[in-house]
């Protein structure tokens, strides 16, 4: 371990052995890390512990400096463990460079169907029984760290002391189909909302569109296509989203002695909004976090937009239409036009085809649970379904909801704070 000081905090870094696959123990090991953060005040105490589980699947613990957003408040009363999920950040990191070291595609996919919520939440119990001698902790989810934290409350809810999930609970039941047929109207809302907002937006979006229709130019060996442009829309999601894609539709054009060209400022912009190079198994896993018994996911957005012919680029172009956005959604040309995904089409192809699944959640025990359990739901979030929330909350017995629209999907990381504050008075029954 080597610790270190930033404003007002001591970090640590720690390492842990966990098992590949956790029916095997005594098989293959990966290790899974984790920053050990206490108020450099109470660095001496004995404190509780907070596990924080980031959004997803695909990315590591947010790298806070100093006590900022959250971080500041959870630090007053806990040792936080800002937990990197195996194969994301320091924890035997999964990507176009490492996978290989497995073998072939098959071989690939069959590594990373160890990768899921239940295999994560596992590695979290050996962890805690290495941290705090067997006490329960504290979980904090975020998006799918929430759906994580379910499949905790599912699965060993004898290692919780309270749960709190910020935009993450997830359908007990529903397929990938059932998720992206209830996304794409959000999304149309979220699309809608924002032209009325930029309604000059309107136009720029086709002219984009049409531009790369015609030339498909590549940004760094990314090739930039219409349909990857409309993935801007997972912008729209976040609290200052809509702002952020008008600044970036803004500067799109600019005049050459060639005649009038996208920018490389906007390229850049757009490459570097859209590509997977830093979080590869969101793009691999995506589907397949709603994976459960025999019926394979098989490019479930791909297919349902199919129902939604308002989506397709190319026909609103023929049209007087606006482009929609898309949003959180995965399709089979992400894996062609995006150097980080390519080396991995068929790794991704086998994992869509899959149709083993363990089952995540467990309702009769929900139904029974005893952990204190808060949830904030988003009210209207693009990216988990409001409605699909609340069933679930309803089914988890003793769960308190704070049902807001006062933030949009990242409310934990805009509220920092307030929200933590919010969730904690009503896990402890204060509010």
């Amino acid at each position: 371990m080597s610790s270190y000081r930033q404003p007002g905090v001591v970090l640590t870094d720690r390492r842990f052995t966990v098992p590949l696959d956790h029916s095997d123990p005594g098989g293959e090991q990966i290790e899974v890390y984790g920053r050990e953060a206490v108020a450099a005040s109470r660095a001496g105490e004995e404190l509780p512990w907070l596990v924080y589980l980031e959004g997803g699947p695909g990315f590591g613990a947010r790298r806070f400096v100093g006590t900022e957003a959250w971080l500041g408040r959870a630090l007053r009363e806990f040792r936080v463990l800002l937990l990197d999920q195996r194969g994301t950040g320091l924890s035997t990191p999964a990507n176009r460079q490492t996978l290989p070291l497995r073998g072939g595609p098959r071989e690939q996919a069959g590594y990373l169907a160890h990768f899921r919520s239940d295999s994560i939440v596992r590695d979290c119990e050996l962890i805690r029984q290495r941290l705090t001698g067997g006490a329960p902790w504290t979980v904090l989810g975020q998006s799918f760290g929430g759906f994580c934290a379910v499949r905790y409350l599912s699965a060993a809810p004898e290692g919780l002391k309270e749960v709190l999930i910020t935009g993450g609970l997830p359908s007990l039941d529903a397929h990938a189909d059932d998720v992206y047929r209830a996304a794409y109207p959000r999304i149309e809302r979220k699309v809608a909302a924002h032209y009325a907002r930029y309604p000059q937006d309107v136009e720029r979006a086709r002219a984009i569109a049409a531009h790369l229709a015609e030339h498909r130019p590549e940004s760094a060996g990314h090739r930039l296509t219409p349909e990857g442009f409309q993935s801007l829309g997972i912008l729209l999601g976040s609290g200052s989203g809509s702002h952020q894609l008008h600044y970036l539709l803004e500067n799109a054009f600019v005049r050459t002695p060639h005649g009038t060209e996208l920018s490389d400022t906007f390229q850049e912009a757009m490459r570097t909004a859209v590509s997977f190079a830093g979080h590869p198994l969101y793009a691999l896993l995506h589907e397949a976090i709603y994976g459960q018994g025999e019926r394979a996911t098989d490019w479930a957005a791909e297919r349902v937009r199919g129902e939604f012919p308002q989506f397709d680029a190319a026909t609103a172009l023929k049209g007087d239409g606006p482009v929609l956005f898309t949003g959180e959604t995965i399709h089979p040309w992400h894996f062609e036009v995006d150097p980080a995904l390519r080396p991995l089409r068929e790794t991704a192809e086998l994992l869509a085809r899959r149709t083993d699944w363990p089952v995540l959640y467990d309702p009769e025990r929900l139904a029974a649970n005893e952990v204190p359990v808060a949830a904030a739901v988003y009210h209207d979030d693009m990216y988990v379904d409001t409605a699909d929330s609340l069933r679930t909350a309803a089914a988890i017995r003793g769960l308190r909801t704070w049902v807001t629209n006062e933030y949009e999907h990242d409310g934990v990381r805009a509220g920092g704070p307030r929200v933590l504050d919010r969730l904690l008075s009503l896990v402890r029954d204060e509010a």
